[in-house]
């Protein structure tokens, strides 16, 4: 039987997603990193971007490996040792990369640091093109983008924590940021993710998640008989829209602590409940795009589209009341809210018609945070988190429609162009040096202008192919 025409495997999905919630915890963490590495090695805006550039790219080096040893051995090579055998590889080699941090702390090397994230970063690469395609796998092809925006909103549950416990081990009760006991105690947050890691491992390797599941999509077409994945052309557009989308969310949280530190004058410990706003913010985004994968009850999407975003923003609320985090600097917030809720209503569901609106809306939002100064422009620059929030699945979900047998290469090559999340920041952080942090931000204006063009475009590429996500999503519900 077709996984396409069953509903959601949810004992084999709830076990995936725990990856994805790591993915996160390390990605939105390095936030934090990057600030107390600036001041413990004495880096210019630009270098302290190399912690981004080093995680990112790794993404693409561990794609090219797997496509270098998926060509040598004549065979896709995810295909021959299985899925649940890859995500359980794709662990224990992100494992390693973190007792390295140990060394890294003892010698005070960067360099050391950076490898440990890079090696780190290497294994989620295998991880995510593992994953990303078995998200969707795991029940109706409808509902594809729906899970995968589950799957992040997960993944945004870690990068609302991480920020918070990696600050509280650094920083812990100290008021004072003593950059010798920072680096010091880096090493134990990261031997502890590590052995998580390990642990998942193997509760995955005795998970129900199959080792063969059906390709994403099976069906044969006039189209699926092109040699290569990279002879669609939605898929080369949607590899630029990876790198440029990856590119925008990182880049935007990662130069926040030096505009708030050198515009606003916050301290570096205060700056984490922002930075973990951000990231509840993509949350906040996924857990409201996620509705359709719940129900087909049109009405009561309706009513879950209002309670799902704030569930979110009280499990923010909630883990930085925890903290001991002053709260009175967030509600606000709720308000800002409603402009998401909005859009995603405005969507109906099409991937395409959602990228052209967020993307609109991301621009709109880093605008106003350059115009204006002061808590404003803080909260301006944070609601780009609730932009970004659904990009990942829409653009992943565009860029692979009609490949066919091609499915899972074309997987590969979007996780390649996760790279841009480090480059991005570097180009950030370098105007910065060269202008100011504020004006930095036109980088991501540029990100998300792009975005909507490639929205647009992909929506006639894709009718050319027979593929109309309109008709699609209605005809699953």
């Amino acid at each position: 039987m077709s996984l396409s025409n069953q509903k959601t495997n949810w004992a084999q999905f709830i076990p995936l997603v725990t990856v994805f919630f790591f993915w996160g915890f390390v990605a939105a963490s390095n936030d934090i990193l990057i600030p107390v590495f600036k001041k413990a090695f004495d880096l210019t805006q630009g270098q302290s971007q190399l912690v981004s550039v080093a995680f990112y790219v790794a993404y693409t080096v561990g794609s090219i490996i797997y496509m270098i040893i998926s060509y040598l051995t004549k065979g896709d090579l995810i295909n021959r040792i299985g899925y649940k055998n890859s995500l359980a590889l794709g662990l224990v080699i992100s494992a390693l990369g973190t007792l390295l941090f140990y060394p890294a702390a003892n010698t005070n090397s960067f360099p050391l640091m950076l490898s440990g994230l890079f090696i780190v970063a290497l294994g989620f690469s295998l991880q995510q093109t593992v994953a990303n395609p078995l998200a969707i796998a795991l029940g109706p092809i409808t509902t594809g983008s729906q899970r995968l925006t589950m799957a992040g909103g997960i993944n945004n549950l870690g990068t609302t924590i991480g920020p918070l416990i990696v600050s509280f081990a650094i920083f812990g009760s100290a008021t004072s940021a003593d950059t010798d006991m920072s680096i010091e105690s880096v090493k134990v947050p990261y031997l502890v993710l590590g052995a998580a890691f390990l642990i998942v491992a193997v509760l995955l390797k005795m998970s129900s998640i199959p080792d063969k599941p059906e390709a994403v999509v099976e069906t044969e077409d006039t189209l699926s008989s092109r040699s290569s994945a990279l002879k669609y052309p939605q898929l080369i557009l949607g590899m630029i829209g990876i790198f440029v989308y990856v590119g925008v969310e990182v880049s935007t949280a990662s130069n926040l602590p030096a505009y708030m530190e050198s515009d606003l004058g916050f301290a570096t410990k205060d700056i984490a409940p922002f930075i973990s706003l951000y990231w509840a913010s993509l949350m906040i985004g996924r857990w409201t795009g996620a509705v359709e994968a719940f129900t087909d009850d049109m009405n009561l999407q309706k009513v879950l589209r209002f309670i799902a975003p704030y569930l979110a923003f009280g499990v923010f609320l909630g883990v930085n009341a925890f903290m001991d985090h002053d709260l009175s600097h967030f509600y606000v917030y709720a308000l800002i809210i409603l402009v998401l809720i909005g859009a995603d209503m405005a969507s109906k569901g099409n991937p395409a018609r959602m990228l052209l609106i967020f993307s609109i809306c991301g621009i709109l939002a880093l605008l106003i945070g350059m115009a204006t100064e002061g808590m404003v422009s803080v909260y301006a620059f944070t609601s780009v988190g609730l932009f970004c929030s659904t990009l990942w699945p829409c653009i992943f979900t565009l860029a692979i429609s009609g490949l066919g047998k091609h499915t899972s290469q074309g997987s590969a090559f979007l996780i390649m162009m996760i790279m841009g999340g480090g480059i991005v920041s570097w180009l950030q952080g370098y105007i910065a040096d060269l202008s100011n942090i504020h004006f930095s931000y036109v980088v991501g204006v540029a990100c998300f202008a792009y975005l909507a063009f490639y929205a647009w475009r992909v929506t006639d590429i894709l009718k050319i192919q027979g593929i109309n996500f309109d008709k699609k999503v209605s005809g699953g519900h």
